[in-house]
């Protein structure tokens, strides 16, 4: 087992850590760090090493007060879509008691240093395919928030793409079963039954024809 890095006295973004509160994520130290507005929070390790994690929250409050302000795309009460998806990605990422945090930060999902800065991720979805209705994706579920890793996407295509999905292999190629029944034209439950009631090879699940009775 590694030793633990001592981070006790060391300061991340507006963070300095106090001291080791005991608690154990995904395999990270838990510190108590007290941030320069004077809030204290608990902190993993890998949020703060990584510079995912700046401060207690109070450096994306004030970021979405600048962007309210100067950038236009955020207002009291009617904000623009793209804002609120910068909103709640961070939120999903950072803010524990975020609802979904266990499924985001709580695996260690982050968000890159520049996204930080609404303005940034706003320019950026606006020239990479942003449209009413559309969700931003991970094309590696496992990956993190940035550039490189995301796109522009409908709920239907983003449902396919969640981790719990089954995911078939099949000449090279892979992709959730649900688009597989729907590219060799039978039904999701066929195909279900085919690979995992009846235990067919993945080739003849996905090619013998779907014959039905008369």
């Amino acid at each position: 087992m590694s030793k633990k890095r001592d981070l006790v006295g060391q300061k991340f973004g507006r963070l300095v850590v106090l001291y080791d509160t005991g608690e154990r994520k995904n395999g990270n130290v838990v510190w108590h760090c007290k941030c320069d507005c004077g809030n204290e929070v608990d902190r993993r390790s890998d949020h703060l090493t990584s510079g995912a994690t700046k401060s207690c929250g109070c450096y994306n409050r004030e970021r979405a007060a600048e962007v309210h302000t100067t950038h236009g795309m955020a207002r009291q009460r009617e904000r623009h879509p793209v804002y609120l998806a910068w909103h709640d990605m961070l939120q999903r990422c950072e803010n524990p008691n975020f609802t979904t945090y266990k499924d985001y930060g709580g695996r260690g999902i982050r968000v890159c240093e520049e996204w930080h800065d609404a303005k940034i991720f706003i320019d950026w979805a606006l020239a990479n395919g942003w449209r009413e209705g559309l969700t931003i994706d991970r094309i590696n579920n496992n990956g993190n928030y940035e550039p490189s890793n995301c796109r522009w996407v409908t709920r239907k295509e983003q449902a396919r793409n969640k981790r719990n999905n089954h995911l078939i292999t099949f000449n090279e190629k892979t992709q959730p079963m649900a688009q597989w029944a729907e590219e060799v034209n039978i039904s999701v439950q066929t195909l279900s039954a085919r690979i995992n009631q009846y235990h067919w090879p993945i080739e003849r699940a996905l090619t013998e024809p779907n014959y039905r009775r008369k």
